[in-house]
């Protein structure tokens, strides 16, 4: 379905999951909010049975653009996210070549401008090449077009105190944040899945808790050294989020972020040898899952972040051993989430909406995204059929990707639009048409 009006009259969405309400978006805003509008010429959408949320936003995306194309675009993995209900990202900056420059990630930027189907925000790499050496360009990154707030090695761990140290000085800045992978490097050499019961059964080596522990609990130190913003990705063991927890009593400025495949999947999974559940972190056990809920629950986990990471099927679809890590996250998450938080009575649609948007936009510096629907406000919102069922099918995604631990599944909750800066990026469950931006910017107009 493709349309071309500017104005959209969304009837009967229930907003935040509250009262149902009609919506006018006019022009990118949000115009209207109230009952039984009327706006003669508006494109109509009957959202009775709907929640209304703002877009989601991303803190952790791989769109593998530049150089590994073969796994993923910025054009398809947008679709992806756009299809998934997020309005923004942030793309991660382990490509080929690193994003550790003001031109690549200007490149990324430019990229994702192009697609429009979601604000892409390149994350700046933290060293030069990952290589954990030296500082990459951080102040020209942050004072480029794409205006960089969030960098990140993830992928690797910055192991070395002294450069961790250096680079939380000097984001601050900037009013920055690094971005951690907390993972010791040594002791996690080799380690093939979590350290536990099942790795001792399976003759797997184990990757122990405390390698993603020790270094979180040496970082929120350095934060609090030094007065800057720490965020720790994937927080994946119950220890984990007694640290941070333990930091934010003390004001200590740290968020953190949960995947939803760490808040679904054990390390159980993995006595099948399929390597559709290697990844990093590894699944962990059932009672890091309980705690992992329960920090999002209680807001000692800020957001959750999808760690998106397609791999072409030959890197997944090989022995265990070999096969690379990461599982593909943008179409499934708010379902996961769905599952795992809201219908378990952990959270609510509200809580649903800062742990997914409000708090990723506060933490990337997204002025414009995670805002309230309410009149006057820029219109990246979403619509939800939370009854809606559907069975995880890789082969129908709009990501390259087929590594998704979800694969046959059924899930809860179904995007119904995405609405990016007002315009529908998807309608009826389906892609409709990027922003009308995106041709200006592939014509060369900034």
């Amino acid at each position: 379905m493709t349309t071309t009006t500017g104005t959209y009259l969304i009837k009967g969405a229930s907003i935040l999951g509250g009262e149902a309400s009609d919506v006018l978006i006019r022009d990118g805003i949000i115009a209207e909010i109230g009952h039984g509008l009327d706006a003669g010429g508006a494109t109509v959408i009957d959202a009775a049975g709907c929640v209304a949320l703002p877009g989601m936003v991303d803190v952790h995306t791989h769109l593998r653009e530049p150089g590994r194309e073969d796994a993923e675009t910025v054009e398809t993995g947008t679709r992806a996210a756009a299809l998934g209900g997020y309005t923004a990202v942030h793309a991660m900056a382990n490509s080929t070549p690193v994003a550790d420059t003001a031109g690549v990630v200007e490149q990324v930027y430019t990229l994702g401008r192009a697609a429009g189907w979601v604000d892409v925000r390149p994350v700046g790499a933290v060293t030069v090449g990952l290589a954990g050496e030296q500082l990459a360009e951080l102040g020209a990154m942050a004072d480029s077009r794409a205006r960089v707030r969030m960098f990140s090695d993830d992928g690797i761990c910055v192991h070395d105190p002294v450069l961790m140290r250096r680079a939380l000085e000097y984001v601050k800045a900037f009013d920055g944040v690094v971005a951690q992978h907390a993972q010791e490097p040594r002791l996690t050499a080799g380690a093939q899945m979590n350290e536990g019961d099942v790795s001792a059964v399976l003759g797997l080596t184990g990757w122990p808790a405390v390698a993603e522990e020790s270094i979180i609990a040496r970082d929120v130190l350095l934060a609090q050294h030094v007065g800057s913003r720490l965020h720790v990705c994937h927080v994946s063991t119950a220890g984990s989020v007694e640290i941070i927890r333990w930091a934010k009593e003390r004001g200590i400025d740290v968020t953190a972020e949960v995947t939803p495949h760490h808040l679904l999947l054990t390390d159980d999974l993995v006595r099948s040898y399929d390597p559709v559940f290697k990844v990093n972190p590894p699944l962990r056990t059932d009672a890091d899952v309980q705690a992992l809920r329960a920090g999002l629950a209680d807001g000692t986990i800020d957001v959750v972040g999808t760690d998106h990471a397609p791999h072409p099927s030959e890197h997944k679809e090989c022995e265990w051993a070999q096969a690379a890590m990461g599982m593909t996250g943008l179409e499934t998450a708010l379902s996961v989430v769905q599952h795992a938080m809201i219908e378990t009575g952990l959270m609510t649609w509200a809580d649903f909406a800062r742990v997914t948007s409000t708090a990723a936009a506060k933490i990337g510096r997204l002025s414009d995204q995670g805002r309230p629907i309410e009149a006057g406000e820029p219109a990246n919102l979403i619509l939800v059929d939370p009854a809606a069922r559907w069975t995880v099918d890789p082969s129908t995604m709009a990501t390259m990707g087929r590594n998704s631990p979800f694969k046959g599944r059924e899930l809860p909750g179904k995007v119904v639009a995405t609405f990016y800066k007002g315009h529908p990026t998807v309608l009826e469950g389906a892609l409709n048409t990027p922003h009308p931006d995106a041709a200006a910017t592939t014509a060369g107009v900034a």
